[in-house]
């Protein structure tokens, strides 16, 4: 230690004796060079050096932070009304209790997308609406402010005029949102915002002051922004960064949604709803990064001491070779610095020009749920994922959401919509393209990306494109095969008893029940399809599901039922009406059921209709127990038909003011006395009700498509018999006919007609009962006898005000 205690201390005399001089050159030359000019710290144009990154400077930065730390309307700025509507559905989002408010960035993502689908649509009649540089990059940037507690979310896409911010965003709200309100209020369901299109209003949920920075090509640049007030302002943008065309979206987070200000969690979210966006989404990351910086003196001399004093006497000559080469060397040492860069979130291929194949059950969901804006945890009943090749190549996935839209069958005839995305080589043409599929169809979500279709033509002239029908058609037979697959693939959709076994224990409960689920949502559309298409008419009637005299309340098919016909029956048996319970105590059904024959119960209004399409179905006739044309055999008829031949002829003419046709002997009857049917090709009773219930209806012009009304007698009813007996004594008996009448109206009401006249009915009724009760036809009503009015109302007023002053001198 000897050896090296003394080179030590005249080390440190050197050093003492040499800093203190350093230091005045330092002073020294601070001085000599004060009056010189200095330049400034230099600015990188572009932050984190990305190419695509916004630009700031000073002034810029001062007129953002101005701009975001003030959560009050400008004074300058043109002030408006939120519409009833919207601030009634703002109240629900701003007092929300419901957990779920991430949704309000899968909203927002979905808004930004749209409008970039729509200039990129724009830009393929004309290129220079996307403009130079940095606006020709379609994407979705997203940035946040810790400090100011700002989340930033924004698109270069079409964005808005003056006039679309004040509709779009304030005093023109549209049908979806009175709709979502009262879904709201019902259900609870935050989900299902985006499927109303009010979606933006979510971000409500989150940030209680918004600001909407837009500009369109056709416009200057504007900022409208909202406290959720009842009111909202819009001024021309002269303080914030050029967008050079698109829309950004800032919100001022609550205090409890400071979550939202974490990468992470902005990560987790797109990851979640928006993976499969089309276009590029980006996140302002920070990042940490190891660099090598100049080391300060004083750190590097503290550095050389501890390593002398630990060193040992064996390495001493060694060190100092090498402290004589580092000393030539500047000193660094290693820091971690935070930078910032753009990170790309979703970078999943689309689905549909991947190989089914490799597609997993997990994906398609996560698809369906973003391209239905359906967050639930309901999976699509089914899907399918194809490629057409061809004369005309396009992929394309459909799918069968778990529930019927809440307006699927609203003015059904009076709506275009459509649930199909149209792509052209990867480019979204519109979602409201309807000729791709069939309106009867239109509860299917999916979207269709052609090769063959043309790119550079407008809307109209791509309606026209004879690629179209080859398009519709083979969707349409993918669809229907779909829905085939989804029957078929069903346990209780099987007649073999083993076999449903089989399935049950072999892990298919997920496919048990499906479709009568599906039948249940979109069984009318089944109908309606197979009343418009006629091509694919036998296609959809093997699709109709329906409950029958022998289905025990489950649902069964036209194949089922056929294969239980029995061998003598022709025709396949239905009966329509209002509700299985009326129609099972019908006494159409009567002798039927006692032949065991089934019979099949259509309940829905549109069944009327539907019937008169589907006439026939695998060469069975359908025939309708309601109407002419049942035939059942009796060996007796022609007996019982010259036996009754007078009765049928005298109470024939007795009912000819009712527009009575003929009166028959009945082949249907077995314990009621007679029934009324109708013509084969004429409205049924339930299809007369229907066409009275119109709003719009004329009485006039429906006369003609009435039924004739047959009265069909069962000869083996013992008032039946009476009443022919009663004839052959004395045919002008007015007791006798005005039975006949009863009789007739009371056929009339339990065959499911309506009485002309009821007041006529009841007093038949009334006149039958003081037969029964051995009472006068001539017996009047007791009149009421002549009583001086009262001045009652007087008295009580009279009697309550001086209840009134008792009170009153009691409580005094």
């Amino acid at each position: 230690m000897r050896k090296w205690t003394i080179p030590f201390v005249l080390f440190l005399l050197c050093l003492i004796y040499l800093v203190p001089d350093q230091g005045g050159k330092i002073q020294a030359n601070a001085e000599a060079d004060s009056d010189a000019p200095v330049d400034p710290p230099k600015v990188e144009e572009k932050f984190g050096a990305v190419p695509n990154g916004l630009s700031t400077d000073s002034d810029v930065a001062k007129r953002e932070a101005e701009s975001m730390s003030r959560k009050t309307l400008r004074a300058s700025a043109e002030k408006f009304e939120f519409q009833a509507e919207v601030s009634r559905l703002m109240d629900i989002l701003i007092n929300s209790l419901y957990s779920n408010k991430d949704i309000f960035l899968r909203e927002l993502i979905s808004n930004a997308s749209d409008a970039l689908d729509k200039i990129r649509f724009l830009a393929l009649t004309d290129k220079e609406v996307l403009g130079e540089g940095d606006n020709t990059k379609l994407e979705i940037q997203i940035k946040l402010d810790k400090e100011k507690k700002i989340l930033s979310i924004r698109d270069r896409g079409v964005g808005m005029t003056k006039e679309d911010l004040r509709k779009n965003l304030g005093t023109i709200a549209k049908s979806g949102t009175s709709a979502f309100v009262e879904k709201m209020q019902t259900s609870g369901d935050l989900n299902l915002i985006g499927q109303f299109g009010v979606g933006f209003y979510s971000v409500y949920l989150v940030a209680d002051y918004v600001e909407v920075i837009s500009k369109h090509n056709d416009d200057k640049q504007y900022v409208w922004e909202s406290k959720a007030d009842g009111a909202f302002a819009i001024s021309e943008d002269t303080w914030n960064e050029p967008l050079g065309r698109g829309t950004e979206i800032r919100l001022h987070l609550r205090d409890e949604a400071g979550e939202y200000l974490d990468e992470l969690k902005l990560k987790e979210l797109v990851k979640k709803y928006s993976e499969f966006i089309n276009f590029p989404i980006n996140l302002w990351a920070s990042k940490e990064v190891e660099k090598e910086v100049p080391a300060d003196e004083d750190e590097s001399v503290e550095e050389e001491e501890t390593s002398e004093s630990t060193s040992s006497e064996e390495e001493g000559e060694e060190e100092d070779a090498e402290k004589a080469e580092d000393e030539k060397k500047p000193k660094t040492k290693t820091v971690k610095e935070t930078t910032y860069e753009w990170e790309l979130l979703n970078d999943m291929k689309a689905i549909w020009l991947r190989s089914p194949k490799e597609v997993t059950d997990e994906e398609y969901n996560k698809f369906y749920h973003s391209l239905a804006k359906d967050f639930s945890e309901d999976k699509p009943m089914a899907w399918s994922h194809f490629n057409a090749e061809g004369d005309v190549e396009f992929k394309a996935v459909l799918f069968i959401p778990p529930k019927a839209p809440h307006d699927l069958y609203e003015s059904y005839y009076n709506t275009k919509q459509s649930n199909l995305k149209l792509y052209v080589r990867r480019v979204f043409i519109s979602d409201e393209f309807n000729e791709l599929l069939p309106k009867y169809l239109n509860f299917l979500m999916g979207l269709v990306d052609s090769d063959t279709l043309p790119l550079n033509v407008s809307r109209e002239m791509l309606q026209q494109h004879s690629s179209l029908k080859t398009i519709k058609k083979k969707l349409i037979r993918k669809a229907l095969d779909m829905i085939r697959k989804l029957a078929e693939e069903d346990p209780d959709e099987t007649n073999d008893k083993e076999k449903r076994d089989v399935e049950e224990s072999s892990d298919e409960n997920e496919k048990k029940g499906q479709y009568a689920k599906f039948w249940n949502e979109f069984g009318k559309s089944i109908k309606l399809g197979i009343i418009e298409d006629a091509t694919n008419r036998n296609r959809l009637a093997k699709l109709l599901r329906f409950e029958t005299t022998k289905s025990d309340g489950k649902l069964t098919s036209l194949d089922q039922y056929i294969s239980r016909m029995k061998s003598s029956q022709k025709d396949i048996f239905y009966i329509t009406g209002a509700s299985k319970e009326q129609l099972e105590k019908s006494p159409f059904l009567e002798r039927l059921n006692k032949k065991d024959y089934e019979v099949i119960f259509f309940t829905d209004p549109v069944d009327e209709y539907l019937m008169q399409y589907l006439m026939d179905y695998e060469d069975k006739k359908f025939q309708n127990v309601s109407k002419e044309g049942l035939k059942l055999k009796d060996s007796k008829t022609k007996e019982l038909k010259e036996s009754f031949k007078g009765l049928t002829k005298w109470w024939k003419n007795t009912l000819a003011s009712d527009n009575v046709e003929d009166v028959k002997i009945s082949s249907r009857l077995a314990d009621t006395p007679c029934v009324v049917v109708t013509s084969k090709y004429g409205w049924s009773a339930y299809m007369e009700k229907i066409m009275h219930s119109q709003t719009l209806s004329d009485a006039s012009k429906q006369a003609y498509m009435r039924g004739k009304r047959v009265l069909e007698i069962n000869p083996r009813h013992p008032i039946i018999k009476a009443l022919r007996e009663r004839v052959v004594t004395d045919p002008e008996d007015e007791s006798v006919k005005l039975t006949a009448k009863l009789i007739y109206q009371t056929a009339l009401m339990e065959s499911g007609f309506d009485l002309s006249d009821p007041k006529d009915f009841a007093s038949h009724i009334y006149s039958s009962v003081k037969s029964s009760l051995n009472i006068s036809p001539d017996a009047t009503v007791e009149e009421e006898e002549d009583e001086a009015e009262e001045p009652e109302t007087e008295t009580k007023a009279e009697e309550e005000s001086a209840s009134e002053e008792s009170e009153l001198k009691d409580e005094l």
